[in-house]
């Protein structure tokens, strides 16, 4: 067993490298730096790039000083090295169009942007170099397979070019929501030192917790003698986790399944990439980091699902396996488990290795508790706490409390119109929820989809009628579809020939006939009430 660094200085681990990085400068600095950015070359940071630079510039990524350059970029790639030989998993580096990387080279400044139109900071260039980002997908996550999202996130979302240098920052963030929640590396520790804490076990997490997470972080804590962080990810995680901001409020209802002054909550504004393996390393680097002497790697750490042909990407214990292999240099202490289900025999929670021939283990798929929270079914007390049920429902309603876009193409304009006027009407006639009929020939599809998306998020319904250009094309992905249900409606005389249309109107239909078509599959899914 690896014994980790704990600094004379404040009793605390050592962050990795021995140093914690602080690159945010003084007020005298930051105003020099402003003044300067006025004139230099700028870059609006997208949600990934936000998501890095707040945790370089506030030490989370200790020992890295800025975005990574070639050099260290080709280390971590192929070996998990920096230059200098730490260990570190996941590579970090700002990606930027060809027209912007290519007017850089070495000795450049370029001032990073807030999309709220602040300075972040000032990145002093050392790098700029195309990669081979299938290279990249292969060696980091193991596969070029587009269904994995990390790699899906590289070839398709990610600039062709990377600028690596180092950075002078101005402010870390720009957070509206949750300041007493939200710490740098600094700040967190100074906590743990206020509250006596020494010995710290943090849980990662992107998903709400329930009973089972509850039981298996409690005996972490008590296997190692540690006090408990719960440190989820609130910033990018993968496409189609519950939003953040429900999240929180179910991290903040399972607090009271702890004992006092036993656990506390931080939020960590992290991007993850879903690598499985390679990331456990690197969630757990981060936690050292932040103070915390022991980390939780639990089944399936950070995985990203299934490939195409429907077969995991990772075993459900190869990050375990890795993060072991490592244990000695990470100099933080890992806790494994096995995954934790509930007894009903026994009523309570225990490991796998612990179920008798007597158990009878019970379970709620993430599918089954999302079609219980759907259809308003009751969840049992076993798998999760009432407090965490309310607050799950308000993002869950059931079909008949959800918005709805109603996307309407085919070959007549005219015929549309008609068919959307028809059907507002029967809409408004329901009275179940606020009704808006988009319908101008003016509108863009993009002002079409921030409407519609914006009121179904909000339980509406809504009627789209495709702007001309779009009128004889397929309907055109899920417009306006929010958190709400989205149906697409085909008329005119080659109506759904290849099924692409949820409901098919044909022109010998009237507008009434077809509205009273999208009422009748509105009725069949629940979104309203049966017509009298």
């Amino acid at each position: 067993m690896s014994t980790a660094a704990i600094s004379e200085e404040n009793g605390l681990i050592d962050p990795h490298g021995g140093v914690l990085i602080d690159l945010l400068s003084d007020r005298t600095r930051a105003k020099e730096l402003e003044a300067d950015a006025l004139s230099l070359r700028q870059w609006v940071l997208t949600p990934r790039q936000l998501c890095d630079i707040e945790q370089i510039l506030t030490g989370a990524f200790s020992p890295l000083a800025g975005f990574m350059g070639r050099a260290d970029y080709e280390g971590v790639r192929d070996e998990m090295r920096l230059v200098d030989g730490t260990l570190w998993p996941m590579p970090i580096v700002l990606d930027l169009p060809e027209s912007v990387a290519t007017s850089l080279s070495d000795g450049d400044r370029l001032a990073l942007i807030h999309p709220e139109g602040v300075l972040v900071a000032i990145l002093n260039v050392s790098d700029v170099w195309m990669p081979d980002k299938v290279e990249e997908a292969v060696k980091v996550f193991g596969t070029k397979d587009e269904f994995h999202p990390g790699v899906n996130s590289l070839l398709n979302q990610t600039d062709d070019y990377y600028v690596g240098g180092s950075l002078e920052g101005v402010r870390a963030s720009q957070h509206h929501t949750y300041p007493e929640m939200r710490h740098t590396p600094a700040q967190l520790r100074a906590l743990f030192e206020d509250m006596g804490w020494s010995k710290i076990v943090a849980f990662q997490t992107r998903n709400p917790m329930h009973r089972a997470h509850v039981e298996l972080t409690r005996r972490a804590a008590e296997q190692v003698s540690a006090n408990l962080l719960i440190h989820p990810v609130v910033g990018l995680t993968k496409p189609g986790d519950v939003e953040y901001h429900t999240r929180v409020r179910c991290y903040r209802a399972v607090l009271d399944g702890y004992e006092d002054d036993s656990a506390t909550l931080s939020l960590l504004q992290l991007a993850m990439r879903m690598g499985g393996p390679r990331e456990a390393v690197w969630h757990a680097i981060v936690r050292k980091n932040y103070g915390c002497t022991h980390f939780i790697v639990g089944r399936d750490h950070a995985g990203p699902g299934n490939d195409r042909d429907g077969n995991p990407f990772y075993g459900p214990y190869d990050a375990q396996y890795l993060v072991e292999d490592y244990r000695d240099e990470l100099g933080i202490e890992v806790v494994t488990f096995q995954e934790v289900v509930y007894d009903g025999t026994r009523d309570l929670y225990v490991t796998r290795d612990e179920l008798d021939e007597d158990s009878k283990v019970m379970n709620l798929s993430g599918t089954e508790l999302r079609d219980r929270l759907e259809s308003g079914a009751e969840i049992p007390e076993w798998f999760s706490y009432p407090s965490v049920i309310r607050e799950l429902r308000k993002s869950y309603p059931a079909m008949g409390e959800r918005g709805f876009n109603i996307y309407i193409s085919g070959t007549s304009s005219t015929a549309n119109s008609s068919l959307g006027n028809a059907l507002a009407e029967m809409l408004l006639e329901d009275g179940s929820r606020p009704v808006t009929l988009l319908d101008d020939s003016a509108l863009t599809l993009e002002t079409i989809d921030l409407v519609a998306r914006e009121a179904s998020r909000n339980g509406g319904a809504v009627v789209s009628v495709a702007p001309n250009s779009e009128n004889r094309g397929d309907s055109t992905g899920n417009v306006g579809t929010g958190s709400g249900v989205f149906l697409s409606v085909r008329q005119g005389d080659s109506v759904d020939s290849e099924g692409e249309a949820d409901v098919a109107v044909g022109s010998d239909n009237s507008p009434g006939q077809g509205a009273d078509m999208v009422m009748r599959r509105l009725t069949d899914l629940g979104l309203i009430s049966k017509r009298s």
